[in-house]
């Protein structure tokens, strides 16, 4: 039986944060959480959120 090949590590860079944050808002990001309040396992409360974090420039239709 052949042992399995391990795959290439990528070589590891430090990402400044700028760097992220100006990919991810490039293309978008979907962020949705639920939150309930229950006392006595009684759900008195429940919201449900979802945003959408993108540029502007991203949203704009591209003039070509």
């Amino acid at each position: 039986m052949s042992q399995p090949v391990p795959a290439p590590v990528a070589a590891e860079r430090p990402v400044a944060l700028i760097d992220l944050l100006d990919r991810v808002l490039a293309g978008g990001v979907v962020v949705s959480g639920e939150l309930t309040l229950s006392i006595a396992d009684v759900d008195l409360v429940h919201i449900s959120l979802r945003t959408l974090l993108t540029s502007i420039t991203a949203l704009q239709p591209r003039n070509e």
